[in-house]
Formats: structure tokens, sequence, C-alpha cells
């Protein structure tokens, strides 16, 4: 007899829950039987698309019998407050990267599931994209020797796509940092192999009309030698996705006629309050639902270009497989199409809720990410290196 699916409610239904919408509704281990938001339109457009039951309040959705784990996609300022709620009515929860905020809030959504003993998944990430585990995989075949380092860069539009005010406001958990460094220090945490053991950082906010972290560039030690140098820079100019095929970030092809196209279309943004309405007229609910949110992906999720150094090879993930480069000849290690986006992130779930299998994405896994994203900001401020204590390897 096979599992049941795994009923999940949704507290947030934002740009979060819009990027995982067609892995959610795809997936034969998942139901979806509840949601909460404020928005009245995107409740309304729930119960069209689910027939399922919708909340104002998060409370309420935690308070529902029928919903077994908590997807939380709310803003990262309420993550801990919606774990909390979560393991107070006995749900488990999956949440939304950056974690939280602050150690401190890490660590009470940590001791808040474990007193309810249920599982608490970070994620998505893009460490959950299938090419990193294949480079993982790969790398613990022992068949390229030991990683000694890592490069890893992206360059987006990030900071001129429309933004609430608080998405520009560090201190609410805007810039690049928050919502960005947690994909790229979860990928090199997975291909590192061991805990970080410091930090050494600079950060670029070089925009007054976008007055938060627009760029960071970071030097990783890990315990076991490696070293890994990680950039992001979401001033919208050079696109990395040029170096991926045009293969976009969601594995959907790319136009590169397209250039300039988000810092255009915010030119014609002569407010605040407007581009908070442009932003919002991008979620569900407001011209997004599940009829137009099919998966358009023809290669896999990816985050940039990341280049994985060992003994006997450099090993690169890309959106189609992870090509090798060993002494004498290089090789792509292809990957089939992927026929459910992002599924990785839910059979994580599944796996850790109905087998009891270990997760890789706890919320130890999540903390240690942070504490590193934290200390990013931090040596970028005071201009030292940041030693680590709060860390986690993968299982």
């Amino acid at each position: 007899m096979t599992n049941p699916r795994l009923k999940l409610g949704v507290a947030g239904l934002g740009r979060g829950f819009m990027l995982l919408l067609p892995t959610l509704a795809s997936h034969p281990g998942i139901s979806l039987v509840a949601a909460a938001d404020p928005r009245s339109e995107a409740r309304q457009q729930f119960r069209e698309d689910f027939d399922a039951s919708t909340y104002a309040e998060v409370a309420d959705l935690c308070a529902d019998p029928e919903v077994e784990v908590v997807y939380i996609a709310t803003p990262h300022q309420f993550h801990r407050k919606h774990v909390e709620l979560a393991a107070a009515h006995g749900k488990h929860a999956l949440v939304e990267k950056p974690m939280a905020l602050s150690l401190e809030d890490c660590q009470a959504m940590i001791n808040a599931m474990r007193r309810a003993n249920r599982w608490l998944i970070v994620g998505h990430s893009h460490s959950f994209d299938a090419p990193y585990l294949k480079a993982r995989e790969m790398i613990d075949s022992q068949a390229f020797g030991k990683v000694r380092m890592i490069s890893a860069f992206n360059y987006t539009d990030f900071l001129y796509r429309p933004r609430r005010p608080e998405e520009l406001d560090t201190m609410q958990g805007g810039g690049v940092v928050f919502s960005q460094a947690a994909h790229q220090v979860d990928i090199v945490r997975l291909l590192g192999g061991d805990s970080v053991k410091s930090v050494r950082a600079v950060t670029g906010s070089w925009d007054p009309a976008r007055p938060t972290e627009g760029a960071y560039s970071a030097l990783l030690t890990f315990n076991n030698d490696v070293f890994a140098n990680i950039t992001y820079s979401g001033f919208a100019h050079f696109d990395s996705d040029e170096l991926c095929g045009w293969s976009g970030e969601l594995g959907q092809p790319r136009d590169p006629d397209q250039y300039g196209f988000a810092r255009a279309k915010l030119a014609e943004v002569d407010s605040p309050e407007q581009e908070a309405d442009l932003k919002n007229a991008r979620t569900y609910g407001s011209g997004f639902f599940l009829s137009n949110s099919r998966p358009q992906d023809s290669t896999h999720n990816h985050f940039g270009f990341v280049l994985v150094s060992c003994d006997n090879a450099d090993i690169r993930p890309m959106p189609q497989g992870v090509q090798v480069y060993a002494h004498t000849r290089r090789y792509l290690e292809p990957l089939p199409p992927p026929v459910i986006p992002r599924r990785e992130v839910l059979d994580e779930l599944i796996g850790a809720i109905r087998n009891n299998q270990q997760p890789i994405h706890t919320g130890e896994w999540g903390m240690a990410t942070m504490e590193v994203c934290l200390a990013i900001l931090e040596s970028a401020q005071n201009g030292h290196e940041i030693k680590l204590s709060h860390q986690a390897i993968m299982p």
C-alpha cells in the first residue's frame, strides 16, 4: 500500500508560493488542502483552483485539523512566529529561505519543532536542484579526488524587479544578502562537504534609489580546508545566464534581446506605492493562477555559474547536467529533463514525514546558512573576518 498524499496548507500566497505552485500542483505525493493570506482575491483564487479551505490568518490555518504540514511562504520577518504557530498545533513545517533574520529566531524555530516532535525543512533553495545534488553524488564517489576550491557567481536584475518598501530595507530582510545569498551559500555548503569556519566579505550598495545591498563578494573557508568564493550582483547589467546557454534560473528559455527590460519597466514607476502595485499585479489571484502557472522548464533550475575544483577534475553543475573537466578529456554527465520542476524539495519533505528519512535541509542546516549570511553583512560592515560557531554539515 502506498503512502497517502501529504496534506499541505500554504501560509502566504505571494511570490514564493507562485514559484513552487507548479510543483505543488503536479507532485503525486502532495494534496493542497488549505491556505492563508490577507488578500481576499488570493483566497478566492485558491478556493477556485483547489476547492480547499482558506483563511485570512495563519493561526487559523495552523488550527485546521486537515493540515499535516504548513508551507510557510510569508515575508521573512514572520517566519519565526508562523513556525511556532505550526509547532503549537502539531504540524510539520516547510519554511521558505531565508529561514529567519537572526540566529535567535532560527534557534527558537528549531526548539519549537523539537518540542512538538515534528520536522522542520528549510527550502526551497537552489541546493535542492538536481545538478547540484548530482555533483555532490559525483564528489562522494571519490572518482575526482578531494574538493579543494569552489567558485560561484551570479549576475541578475534582482534589485530592479518590483519591490515593496521593506524589500529595500536591510533591517527588514531586504537586499540580496538575505534573499539571494541563502541560495548560493546553501549550494557551496552542499558541495564543500564540511562546516564553514570563517567568512570575509564586502557588499555593494551603489544606487541611492534602491538603498540596500545589491551585491556582495565573500570568501568562505571550511574546516576541511576547502575554500569558496561567492559573488552576486543584482544590478541588472551583465546577466550570467549568458554562460548557461540562456537557460534561466527556473529552467525557462531566456531571450537575450530582452536586455534592460527590468530597468525600463521600473523607470515607468513614479512612487513606492506604484511599485508595490506593480509587484502585486504579479502575484497569485492578481493575474496569476493555477492554469497559467504550468511548468515551462526545459532544463533544470540553477543559480548562475558554479565550478568545483577537485584534485583530478573541475566539475561544473549546469542546467543540462554536470560538465567534467578531467586531466585529458572533458565530458557531460547528462541529467534527464525535469518532469516536475523543483520536485526534490517535496521529495525530501515527504521522505522525512512519511518514511522518517533524514533530510539535508533541516532547521539546523538553515540556521548554519543564515549564520554565513549574517556574517557577510557583519564582515562587510566591520571590515574583518568572522568566525562561525553554529554550523551543521550534510548528513
